[in-house]
């Protein structure tokens, strides 16, 4: 391995690299993650889950946390804004076989915004403190927290926030180089990366605008951060990771992903879907990853079309098999 792939402590969990699958609600669901961790990403995020919906036992969430052992490890990320009731659910859920537990504290989305949690929480450092402290005092595995830039141009509060974040126990922070008013868009600010990791000894993991080997190798030059975590780009292209060390390894990219492992995977990931969620809810679920899986592929707006009218799994397999065929 050369210094850029190395493996990643936190608290006392070690990471067999530090190429880390973002969360990300609507994707990083169970199938998704084992897909990543196969193709070598060192750490593996679910979709963020609502400490209040595990208070109230709400059904949904119960499958949104489960865990196959073969995707450890795992990080199960919470969002909320009650300090008690995250750390006590924190607790609650703690002998289940996640590795880290992560904060939100980036989510950009309205409804949780709106309800003063996610991004929402940057705006209130006393709260910030007091959500890490008492949930580092609940349980013994590792607590990490997720933030972005700032709330918006005027409240680029990252470093403050990283600091707090240190100083009450958490054993990582993940940032990424945009603000909540920005959403995904314009570039992501990789200086303010480099401020956090300049400003905190605990391990700084950066997010934002990794889409292949290069931006990869270029956001670890630029900003020293310890790990990298990549979203958006790995929708529909869970051989990212490997690709990403392929690059940092030898400097050279690696061969593209063949027609037939698409294919494949698309199909695999369709089976593990409907074996979990059953085939209504997997189809329907399908339709978004297949076209991320098929962008760019000849055909692919036809086939996106006739995907969203599919209800079954054996017209998904057709459809699939029509655009890559043997």
């Amino acid at each position: 391995m050369n210094d850029k792939v190395k493996k990643l402590q936190i608290g006392n969990v070690v990471l067999d690299n530090n190429l880390i699958l973002a969360p990300m609600a609507g994707v990083t669901d169970l199938p998704f993650r084992l897909l990543c961790r196969e193709q070598g990403a060192g750490l593996v995020c679910m979709e963020m889950i609502s400490a209040k919906a595990i208070y109230y036992k709400n059904k949904n969430t119960e499958e949104l946390m489960k865990i196959h052992p073969q995707e450890q490890p795992v990080s199960l990320q919470l969002f909320g804004s009650d300090p008690d009731i995250i750390s006590e659910m924190a607790k609650r859920i703690e002998d289940r076989p996640f590795s880290i537990l992560d904060i939100n504290m980036g989510c950009p989305v309205p409804k949780v915004v709106n309800n003063g949690e996610g991004s929402a929480l940057m705006k209130d450092p006393g709260l910030v403190a007091e959500i890490i402290t008492k949930t580092v005092k609940a349980i013994r595995k590792p607590v990490t927290v997720k933030i972005r830039k700032g709330f918006n141009d005027s409240m680029v509060n990252a470093v403050e926030i990283a600091r707090i974040a240190e100083d009450c126990g958490a054993a990582a922070v993940a940032v990424h180089g945009r603000t909540r008013e920005q959403y995904y868009a314009g570039k992501a600010d990789w200086e303010i990366i480099r401020r956090v990791k300049e400003a905190l000894s605990i391990p700084v993991i950066g997010n934002g605008d990794v889409t292949d080997g290069p931006s990869a190798k270029a956001l670890f030059e630029q900003t020293g951060c310890d790990g990298i975590m990549v979203g958006r780009a790995v929708r529909g292209n869970p051989w990212i990771f490997g690709q990403i060390r392929h690059f940092l390894e030898t400097g050279e990219e690696d061969s593209e992903t063949s027609a037939l492992e698409i294919r494949e995977t698309i199909l695999r990931h369709g089976r593990m879907e409907v074996a979990l969620k059953g085939e209504y809810t997997a189809v329907r679920e399908m339709r978004k990853h297949i076209s991320w899986y098929t962008a760019g592929c000849p055909n692919s707006a036809a086939l996106r079309r006739r995907i969203n009218e599919m209800e079954s799994f054996q017209e998904l397999e057709q459809a699939v098999k029509s655009i890559f065929p043997e």
